[in-house]
């Protein structure tokens, strides 16, 4: 398909207004600002554009659910803050095309009755921000932001907010924490940031990847969105690949594409004629997925009838040479650094569950330690204030279920059942 969310990313000057309106940018913002707010909700939601930060949940839904008859000021948070292992589709398109951020950014603060927009980007992403600061500003003198845009009587002014580099603060509630400068832990919900959000006032808090979609749906037309991709999985979607591919990046195509089409066909297969081991299809906190799986539509609902999630789209392919059992370890060590720690199963199981992980790979595991994990996994999933807890059990839950005996062979044999790489074993020297 022509690619339309990072149309002109190889153009020396790709971010720059200029190059923006060449090729005809803030055209969707202009339709989009002709209609009445609540017209403007409808056509996202006739568009079907579901959100792309992970949960896939409709995000004209999500705003209509923001009061009307509130006096209190309205808020949009974009969050920006991308730190899950495997995932950077939102850096690409905020460095290389920010305007059509700022342009969803105006739409749908206009369609929710908001006049400010706040962009809560990572905290190591330094040269972001100064991408995105520099081209707000171009955004404001060339009257795309700020104070009547365009003469429509609709004001937008956005800022960007850098957090402190914490993976949680990319959980919506602990974003707002963060971002009135406070520890970023989650909420207890309800009440949902779309009534009571930021600084106590009605929210919505959209992905970049989501917002940068609903431009393109005003300026080309809802049916056209429609005809992208299959059924309840429409629009243009991002794939970051990485891992074991020839051609490791960020793809753009519709959500009819399976697996196999992504891997061999966008990313060039796997070096050195070796095969395929394991997928994780969606970034770290979603589910392990085998060979049997390449045809598997990586869609919303094509994943998830796989057994796993397309979460943010962020595919980490691993061939034969891998040790699943390491993977365990070593995305358990990431959640364990991670976890805010408010909640107690989350933050002792997601220790305890790094423990066990380790003694096996030190050769000293038994085999009632994969009893074990699956107890402390069940233990923590569904059990914490934010999804984090669910996200940080997959990696430990799905490779016993599907290389359970990669795990009993460390246990019987006290060693990998792949060869292990140099780096590897000094890696696991240094962290035991």
């Amino acid at each position: 398909m022509e690619p339309v969310l990072i149309p002109h990313v190889h153009e020396p000057h790709a971010f720059t207004l200029e190059t923006y309106l060449a090729h005809g940018g803030y055209r969707g913002m202009r339709a989009a600002l002709a209609q009445a707010p609540a017209d403007v909700i409808e056509t996202v939601k006739l568009s079907g554009l579901r959100g792309r930060g992970g949960a896939g949940f409709s995000t004209g839904m999500k705003w209509s659910f923001v009061p009307k008859d509130v006096s209190k000021p309205k808020y949009l948070c974009v969050n920006a803050d991308e730190s899950e292992p495997g995932t950077f589709k939102d850096h690409v398109l905020m460095e290389r095309n920010p305007h059509l951020l700022f342009e969803g950014c105006v739409i749908t603060c206009h369609a929710i009755g908001a006049k400010v927009a706040y962009i809560y980007i990572r905290g190591e992403f330094y040269h972001v921000q100064r991408v995105l600061e520099a081209q707000i500003a171009e955004a404001y003198r060339a009257g795309y932001l700020g104070r009547n845009i365009l003469g429509t009587g609709v004001d937008c002014d956005v800022y960007v907010h850098r957090g402190a580099g914490a993976y949680e603060a990319g959980e919506e509630s602990a974003l707002l924490e963060s971002l009135e400068g406070k520890r970023a832990q989650p909420r207890l919900r309800p009440p949902f940031p779309a009534v009571v959000g930021l600084y106590g006032c009605p929210t919505i808090i959209n992905n970049v990847e989501t917002i940068c979609n609903v431009p393109l749906i005003f300026e080309r037309g809802v049916d056209w969105y429609k005809s992208l991709g299959p059924d309840k999985n429409t629009g243009p979607k991002l794939y970051c690949i990485s891992g074991h591919v020839e051609k490791p990046g960020v793809y753009e195509t519709t959500m009819d594409v399976t697996l196999r089409q992504l891997i061999y066909d966008y990313a060039g297969g796997i070096p050195g004629g070796k095969a395929l081991k394991a997928i994780i299809p969606g970034g770290s906190s979603t589910p392990v997925l085998t060979p049997d799986s390449l045809d598997a539509q990586a869609s919303f609902d094509g994943l998830m009838k796989a057994g796993s999630m397309l979460g943010s789209a962020a595919m980490i392919v691993m061939d034969e040479t891998t040790d699943m059992v390491w993977v365990a370890e070593n995305l358990t060590h990431f959640y364990t650094h991670e976890s805010c720690g408010k909640c107690t199963p989350c933050r002792e199981g997601s220790d305890w569950m790094l423990k066990i992980l380790r003694k096996i790979l030190r050769g000293e595991g038994a085999m009632r330690d994969l009893d074990l994990l699956l107890s402390v996994a069940d233990n923590i999933g569904g059990k914490t204030l934010c999804p984090f807890g669910d996200a940080e059990i997959a990696p430990v839950v799905s490779t016993i279920q599907h290389f359970r005996h990669e795990f009993e062979h460390y246990i019987r044999e006290g060693r990998s059942l792949v060869p292990t790489p140099d780096w590897q074993a000094r890696q696991l020297v240094a962290s035991h």
